[in-house]
Order: structure tokens, then sequence, then C-alpha cells
């Protein structure tokens, strides 16, 4: 007969993993982890600079984490390894480079479809990202400028000229990363970084302060034109500008056609849940970034995997101790 597995988790992040590991320390046995991207922590690897501080209190979030996983302030590298080791520890199947287009439930159990394949599974917790696919602005880019229209660093070349969009970490965190190397602006449509965590206001203060980052705040951008090859920006407020590269940093959406397609119901642009993390359909969880108001929180998502664990396994609060 086919394999059935206890548990499968659908994104290999924070909360996917801890969802795996705490299930398997309450010897639930038979867990898989789906994962599209060639290896854990896309979000992480993709969207952190090197180097870069990971802390357990999140945007000043005061968190006290419930489960057995020890998560402590670090960085990018330290955060990987951490989980590196939790995979190799725990008896964790990952299997990467599998994208999951649709949950079905039938009777007792999931069909959790991918591209040529099926597998089946009594429980399923979804735990991708908002960052797998960034928000866009809502004004066409010109197909002729398109490469050098990025949501990332990875394409940025040293002494470009660079507008970054955005406010929150991401964007502040590019804008200072490129100080020294290019010429860079940062442009948001607020008239101060207030998204942006405590130690990244003050980075991007400083930065500002010394003239290595030019603020075009309270400005509104009404679209992109090509400049023989570079990119004009359109400003609402002020005179147009042309970068050699714009650089969007303004979030990511809730993927709601997968859930849809897999009968999960949404309200305010989050997937429904209860108090166990369960969605409107009985024994399909979900967890990590799209259950959170910005997202972002790594400690949030472990607390989340720990609760489904506990829940599945019919509650164990204390089993931290």
């Amino acid at each position: 007969m086919e394999k059935i597995y206890n548990l499968a988790i659908v994104g290999a992040g924070p909360a996917g993993l801890a969802a795996a590991v705490e299930s398997y320390l309450q010897d639930i046995d038979d867990i898989v982890v789906l994962e599209k991207n060639v290896n854990h922590n896309s979000t992480i690897r993709k969207y952190y600079k090197d180097n870069k501080r990971v802390d357990l209190e999140w945007k000043g979030q005061k968190v006290e984490l419930n489960g057995r996983i020890v998560f402590v302030d670090g960085t990018k590298e330290s955060t990987l390894d951490l989980f590196d080791e939790l995979i190799e520890n725990h008896n964790i199947e990952l299997k990467i480079q599998v994208e999951v287009t649709s949950i079905e439930k039938e009777d007792d159990y999931f069909n959790i479809h991918m591209a040529g394949s099926t597998i089946m599974a009594k429980r399923v917790v979804v735990t991708i990202g908002r960052m797998g696919k960034p928000n866009k602005p809502s004004y066409k880019i010109p197909p002729s400028i398109r490469k050098k229209v990025n949501y990332t660093l990875d394409e940025c070349q040293d002494g470009e000229k660079v507008l970054i969009v955005g406010g929150g970490d991401s964007a502040v965190e590019y804008a200072v990363d490129l100080v020294g190397r290019n010429e860079v602006a940062i442009c948001y449509r607020r008239e101060t970084f207030r998204r942006a965590n405590p130690l990244n206001q003050r980075n991007i203060a400083n930065a500002i302060a010394h003239n290595e980052v030019r603020p075009i705040l309270g400005v509104n951008i009404d679209g992109l034109e090509d400049d023989n090859g570079r990119v004009k920006v359109l400003f609402t407020e002020i005179e147009p500008e042309t970068f050699d590269r714009v650089i969007y940093a303004i979030g990511g959406t809730t993927p709601s056609a997968f859930l849809a397609s897999s009968g999960i119901e949404e309200e305010d642009g989050k997937p429904k849940y209860d108090e166990h993390y369960e969605t409107n359909i009985k024994g399909l969880f979900v967890a990590g970034d799209i259950t959170q108001e910005s997202g972002g929180s790594i400690a949030l998502g472990l607390n989340q995997g720990y609760e489904i664990a506990c829940y599945i396994k019919g509650g164990c609060k204390n089993c931290k101790d």
C-alpha cells in the first residue's frame, strides 16, 4: 500500500522545521517536510545579507520560547547552522525542489499534490511565507528595463546609482548595505522609517546624517520609464530622476491562490485558524509568516510549530521540562 505520513509540512522555514522537530520529540513518526527551493530557510538565505543579525526579539517583540528548540540572538549564518543541526539530529525527512500545488482532503487523510506526484498524510501544516512572492508595484514595468528592476541586492553592481523603494527593515538594510559601494537613495511614501526595528532606524539615520544615503521621504512613485537603458522614476511630488537600478523592498503577499485551491478560508488577508492554528479544515494547520500581521518573527514561528505538535499529540504543555 502507498505510504501515508502521519504529518506533512509544506515549507521548510523556522515554523515548518519547528513543527517537524517538536513533533519528532513527542514521538510522532513518519514526518516529511516539503520545500520548493533548493534548501531550507530560503527566505533567510535570499533576503538576509551575510552576517545580518537575527534576533529573538524581532521588532521589539518579547517572546518566551515554549518548545525545546534553543534559539538565541545570532546571525544569518548561525541561524542556518542551527537548523542544519536540527534536521540532522532529529531524523527529519526533507524533500527539496518539490512544489505543492494544492492539498485535498479525502476521508481521513490528505492528498498533497505536487508537479507529477502526490503523497498522502493524516495531517498537514502549511508554513509557506510571504516573501516567496514579493510585492510588486501596481504600475507596469517596461520590458526593456525589467532586468534593472529587482527585489533583492543579488543583481546590484558596484558603482551603480541605486534607488531603494520601501521603508521597512529590508529596505533600510539594503540601503545601508550599499553604502561605500554605490550612490544610494531610498524612497518611502512616509516621512519616517517607523516600520523598521530600532537598530535599523539608527543605522539609516546615521547613513543619512553622513550623506551616505539620500532620503526621498513623503514621496510616491507613479511609474517607471526607459531612459536609454536606465530607469527613469516618475515621482508624484517631485521631478523625475534616472537611476541605474531600482530595488523594491515592499514586503510580500499572502499566497491566496494556493490557500483557495486547498480550501483554506481567509479573513482580512490572512488564513482563518483557531487557537491551535487549525484551519476550517480539520487536520490542516497554518503557521509562520502567513499567520502574522507583518511576518518575520522566528520566535513566534517556533512557538507555533511547538503548539501544533502539542495539539496533534493530544496536549503536552510541559514537555519542555
